[in-house]
C-alpha cells in the first residue's frame, strides 16, 4: 500500500468518527425527547378529572408563577411547525404514545447506524494497522 492509500484510509476514518459523533448527538436528542414524551404521558394520566392542582409555570429566566390546573381541562399539544391543538386527555395520551413509538423506531435506527459505522471504523483501523506493519516488516 502506498502513502496515498494510507491517507485515504485516514480520511475515511476521520469521516466515520465525525459521523459516529453526529449519530451519538442524534441518539441523545432522541432519548431526551423520548423521556419528555413518557413523562408527559405519566403526568396527563396523573391528572384527576375531578380535582384542581396548583403548579408552577415557567415564564423565563428561571422565573415561575403559580397557577391552578383544572383536572377537567384539555391538554394543549404542539404538533409541529408551531401548531398547537387542544385535545382531551385520552386523545392527547394516544397522540403522545404514537410519538413515543416513532421515537423508539428512530432511536433503534440511529443505534443500528451507529453500530454499523463503528464496525466499519474498526475494520479501517485494522486495515491501517496491517498497512503500518507491512511498511515496517522488521517489527
Amino acid at each position: 500500500m502506498s502513502e496515498e492509500q494510507a491517507q485515504q484510509l485516514l480520511y475515511q476514518m476521520q469521516m466515520l468518527e465525525s459521523y459516529a459523533a453526529n449519530l451519538d448527538q442524534k441518539e441523545e436528542a432522541i432519548m431526551t425527547f423520548l423521556r419528555e414524551a413518557i413523562s408527559s404521558v405519566e403526568s396527563i394520566r396523573g391528572l384527576n378529572q375531578n380535582q384542581e392542582f396548583e403548579s408552577l409555570i415557567p415564564v423565563g429566566l428561571g422565573t415561575y408563577v403559580k397557577a391552578n390546573i383544572s383536572g377537567t381541562s384539555k391538554v394543549l399539544l404542539n404538533v409541529g411547525a408551531g401548531i398547537i391543538v387542544e385535545k382531551e386527555h385520552n386523545s392527547a395520551i394516544n397522540y403522545l404514545e404514537s410519538r413515543i413509538k416513532e421515537l423508539q423506531v428512530a432511536l433503534n435506527e440511529t443505534t443500528s447506524q451507529k453500530h454499523e459505522v463503528l464496525m466499519r471504523l474498526e475494520q479501517l483501523k485494522q486495515e491501517m494497522n496491517r498497512l503500518i506493519q507491512s511498511t515496517n516488516p522488521s517489527q
